[in-house]
């Protein structure tokens, strides 16, 4: 298995992987300390609407979907008090307009859309050089607006009202935690796809809180389980598409092995507490 790593589409797929983990790490602690999940589900969604814009004018989907994510982490956050909404009616909205934006405009697109799939369920294994400079930059600038704010995102994490009496900027950077999400659902993208996003990013945090009690351990405990998550998917695949000789998503087998662990975890540690 080892002479995989000769192969350079091999090699982009591990350092995509390794990109991705840390913003499933730091930003799903967020997401499932603040029970956001809901919400990154419908700005995932939303980005196929960006997938649908790329293609019908030509353009990077993966721009698209940067762009579109982007303006429903932004608009949820600042439109869901001043419309007097509830959050999750707007998200259910925008999740199923999205879906159905790009659905038409990939329908509307002269010719065939060779690589369509790949965006709902993942294509780790084709991240371009291009990609993976796309992914870092966007890693980046998520993992250094975490770092400037980590006190503030702390704080509101845990009481949204004090922080407010306090004088912190609470709806500003409720809008700016959503954008982070949005910039980290476009990250995950390239690696589960649309469709199984929201597992990579709950699954490895909602471990790491069973284990550590702070938050900045969780982001560092979250993030290596989402590297053993991608890594450990990635060689499943190979191994099960060599046996059966077919192919078998890596995403997919990302978000298997994922949801094995968790349950395992779960009932170990119920077990290990009845007995305490």
């Amino acid at each position: 298995m080892l002479e995989l790593l000769s192969y350079s589409f091999m090699r982009h797929a591990l350092l995509a992987a390794a990109l991705a983990s840390l913003a499933c790490g730091v930003i799903g602690s967020f997401v499932v300390s603040r029970r956001l999940v809901f919400i990154t589900g419908g700005i995932a969604h939303t980005a196929y609407a960006g997938v649908g814009l790329g293609y019908f004018f030509g353009f990077n989907p993966f721009v698209g979907a940067v762009l579109v994510s982007l303006l429903a982490g932004v608009g949820l956050g600042t439109l869901s008090d001043r419309l007097k909404q509830a959050p999750d009616t707007l998200i259910g909205i925008i999740w199923a307009v999205g879906m159905a934006l790009g659905m038409v405009l990939v329908a509307l697109t002269p010719g065939y859309a060779p690589d369509l799939l790949s965006y709902l369920f993942g294509s780790i294994m084709f991240v371009s050089l291009q990609d993976l400079w796309l992914m870092a930059t966007l890693n980046a600038s998520v993992l250094l607006v975490v770092w400037h704010q980590y006190k503030a995102f702390l704080a509101v994490s845990f009481d949204e009202e004090y922080s407010a009496v306090a004088g912190l900027p609470v709806r500003f950077l409720q809008v700016l935690m959503y954008a982070l999400i949005s910039l980290s659902v476009v990250l995950l993208i390239k690696v589960v796809g649309i469709i199984l996003v929201i597992a990579l990013l709950t699954i490895p945090a909602a471990l790491a809180k069973m284990f550590v009690p702070s938050l900045k351990r969780m982001m560092v405990q979250a993030s290596l389980w989402a590297l053993v998550f991608t890594y450990g998917g990635m060689f499943l695949a190979y191994a099960v598409s060599s046996i059966y000789q077919v192919q078998v998503p890596a995403g997919a087998m990302m978000i298997l092995l994922a949801g094995a662990v968790y349950g395992v975890a779960l009932v170990g540690r119920k077990r290990i507490l009845s007995k305490s």
